[in-house]
C-alpha cells in the first residue's frame, strides 16, 4: 500500500476519489483542505480528509473492508494534523459508527438524531467546562453566541438589552478561523466594546460551538436536512453542556431578515430550548436608515476606508481597534 497526502486533487486522482466517496454513500461539495489517499498499486482503496482540526470524508473501498484501513487512515491524518499544530481533533459521523470510532480512541461529545460528534481527547469537553467562570447563585443568566466579524453597534445593542434584563450575561465569541477577522481580533473587539457593562462576561466559544462554516454535512445527502442537523448539534451541545454549567436561563438572539440559515437556526432555538427550561428572547435588530446593521456592510466600508460611515455602525472601541491594527 502507498499513502499520499495532498492539498490539491486533480485529474485521475480526483476522479478516483469522487468514485470512492460516492460508492461510500458520502456527498462532498468540495475536497478537504488536506486529503489522504491510500493506493493498492494504482487503485484507490481508502481516503480521509482534514479541514483544520476536523477529520472528515473517511471512506474505504468495499473490497478492502475488514483490513483495518480506517485505523490506518486515522493514524496518518493524526500525524499530518499534529505536524501542523493540531492536537485536539474532532470527527463527525453517523451515530451507528460510534463503536467503530470509539475503538480507535475517539470519544463522544454529543449526539443528535443523525449526527455524532466525537473528539480524540477523553473528557475534553469536561476540561473545557472547567475553564469557565462560576455562575451567579441566583437571578436570570443570559447567553449570547456571536461571531462579531467585526463587532458592531448591532451586537452591542443586543448585549445591552440582555444585560438590562439579567444578573449576568455570558457572551460567547466563536473561535473558528473562518472569518475575515481572526478569532483573537473578534474576541478583543467584543471585550473592549463591552468593558463598561459590569455584568457581561465575554468568553471564547472554544471548539464546542459549531457554526455553519465548519459543520461537515458530507454524510447527509439531503442538503436541507444537513442544515437542520448543523443546528441540532450546536443546540444539543448548548443544552447538555454549556447551559447547565453556567446556570443559563435565557438565550438572546437578534431577528434575522438577511440570512435564511440564521433565521432557521433561531427557529430551532425557539423550538428546542424551552423544552430544556431555557427561554429564548428574540430582539429586533438595530437599524441605521431603516436597514439592519450588518457586519457584512461594515466589512465593505472597511475596504473603502470610509471612517465617517463606519463611525455610525460600530462602537468607538471597534473603530479605534481597526485603526490601531491598520485595517483602516
Amino acid at each position: 500500500m502507498n499513502f499520499e497526502i495532498t492539498s490539491h486533487l486533480c485529474g485521475n486522482r480526483l476522479a478516483q476519489w469522487r468514485n470512492l466517496i460516492g460508492a461510500s454513500a458520502l456527498v462532498a461539495d468540495r475536497c478537504a483542505e488536506r486529503t489522504l489517499l491510500v493506493f493498492d498499486d494504482d487503485k484507490l482503496i481508502a481516503t480521509g480528509g482534514r479541514d483544520g482540526c476536523i477529520l472528515k470524508l473517511i471512506a474505504v473501498d468495499k473490497d478492502h473492508r475488514g483490513e483495518d484501513l480506517t485505523a490506518s487512515v486515522l493514524t496518518e491524518l493524526r500525524r499530518d494534523a499534529f505536524a501542523e499544530g493540531y492536537s485536539h481533533l474532532f470527527l463527525y459521523t453517523k451515530p451507528e459508527n460510534r463503536y467503530m470510532f470509539e475503538s480507535l480512541f475517539f470519544y463522544p461529545v454529543v449526539e443528535s438524531e443523525s449526527v455524532l460528534v466525537m473528539e480524540n481527547k477523553q473528557n475534553g469537553i469536561a476540561q473545557f467546562l472547567d475553564t469557565l467562570p462560576e455562575p451567579p447563585v441566583h437571578g436570570e443568566v443570559g447567553a449570547i453566541v456571536m461571531n462579531c466579524n467585526p463587532f458592531t453597534l448591532g451586537h452591542r445593542y443586543l448585549i445591552e438589552r440582555a444585560a438590562a434584563e439579567c444578573q449576568r450575561v455570558f457572551v460567547f465569541v466563536l473561535s473558528e478561523e473562518k472569518s475575515e477577522f481572526s478569532a483573537a481580533d473578534r474576541l478583543e473587539m467584543v471585550k473592549r466594546g463591552t468593558a463598561d457593562i459590569p455584568n457581561v462576561t465575554v468568553l471564547s466559544s472554544g471548539p464546542y460551538l459549531i457554526s455553519s462554516a465548519t459543520f461537515p454535512s458530507y454524510f447527509l445527502k439531503d442538503r436541507d436536512r444537513a442544515r437542520g442537523a448543523a443546528c441540532e448539534v450546536d443546540i444539543e451541545i448548548f443544552i447538555r453542556h454549556l447551559a447547565p454549567r453556567l446556570s443559563i436561563t435565557r438565550r438572546y438572539v437578534g431577528t434575522e431578515p438577511l440570512s435564511d440559515l440564521t433565521a432557521e437556526y433561531n427557529a430551532a432555538l425557539k423550538e428546542k430550548l424551552p423544552r430544556a427550561g431555557i427561554e429564548v428572547r428574540e430582539i429586533e435588530r438595530l437599524s441605521e436608515h431603516d436597514a439592519p446593521i450588518s457586519a457584512s456592510l461594515v466589512r465593505e466600508l472597511i475596504k473603502k476606508r470610509d471612517v465617517d460611515a463606519l463611525s455610525r455602525l460600530v462602537p468607538l472601541t471597534t473603530l479605534e481597534y481597526l485603526q490601531q491594527r491598520k485595517y483602516i
